[in-house]
């Protein structure tokens, strides 16, 4: 083969190479744009990560799991042992989560899952969950409900203490009555600004439902009216929100006139 035929030959095999690759380019750059599509929404997932200690004995080798509110139901997502008195949870989310710690049907804590090491210690008397900036709201919060608590369980030992030192019924009745609707007052302004002042993350619509849960069925009381006369569209669209406010409403029309 001659010099000619040569660049000829060369000429031709590089046609037909470009004609291979016109068509593959293309299929590569899709398969490439799609694995990066598949990274970006991957690392678009936030983690949490609860680590816990317990020096409650009983605690030693259950199983604790954690669970959050979905479809109107509390949901398993994760589960854990506990090891020495230590256990941990983690995984993926899709946004920021309120989720309650279980041993069996029995909540020991609600939690934030969010970005960033949750520090959770169960004790025998006291429970905290700090290390995020939700977790530390709330547990401030707790801790203020706890010693409202306290102060009103320390009323039956005020009585009696009453009691011993001779004070008359009429008296008697008048303190424990003041004192016990003052600290009641305390804890309703307590809960109703706390709900207020975090009606757009989950802390808001977390607490209501814990709030709510207590009530026999769904009214409206004078706290909770209060809680929704000023609430934000965030708030009143979390589904547990709705539905308790729809189901108040029916049970109030019912018992209309009796």
């Amino acid at each position: 083969m001659n010099n000619s035929q040569q660049a000829m030959t060369d000429k031709l095999r590089a046609t037909d190479c470009c004609k291979l690759t016109k068509g593959v380019a293309p299929r590569l750059l899709s398969i490439v744009c799609c694995l990066l599509s598949v990274v970006a929404l991957t690392s678009c997932k936030s983690q949490y990560m609860v680590k816990g200690s317990s020096n409650v004995d009983e605690l030693e080798g259950k199983v604790l799991t954690l669970k959050v509110y979905v479809d109107g139901e509390m949901k398993s997502i994760d589960s854990t042992r506990v090891v020495h008195g230590r256990f941990s949870f983690g995984g993926n989310m899709d946004s920021i989560m309120l989720a309650n710690v279980f041993l069996g049907d029995l909540s020991l804590r609600p939690i934030v899952l969010e970005e960033g090491e949750v520090s959770l210690q169960i004790g025998e008397t006291q429970q905290t969950a700090t290390g995020t900036p939700l977790n530390d709201t709330l547990s401030g919060f707790i801790q203020r409900k706890t010693q409202l608590d306290a102060r009103m369980a320390e009323l039956p030992h005020l009585e009696a203490q009453m009691i011993m030192n001779g004070t008359n019924d009429d008296e008697r009745m008048f303190e424990l009555t003041k004192q016990s609707k003052q600290l009641a007052d305390e804890n309703d302004q307590l809960v109703t600004h706390f709900i207020r002042a975090n009606y757009n993350n989950v802390l808001g619509p977390g607490i209501f439902m814990i709030l709510t849960s207590s009530l026999p069925y769904p009214i409206l009381t004078p706290q909770i009216e209060e809680i929704l006369t000023h609430a934000t569209p965030y708030f009143l669209g979390h589904p547990y929100v709705k539905e308790y406010i729809e189901k108040a409403k029916e049970y109030n029309e019912k018992t209309k006139g009796y």
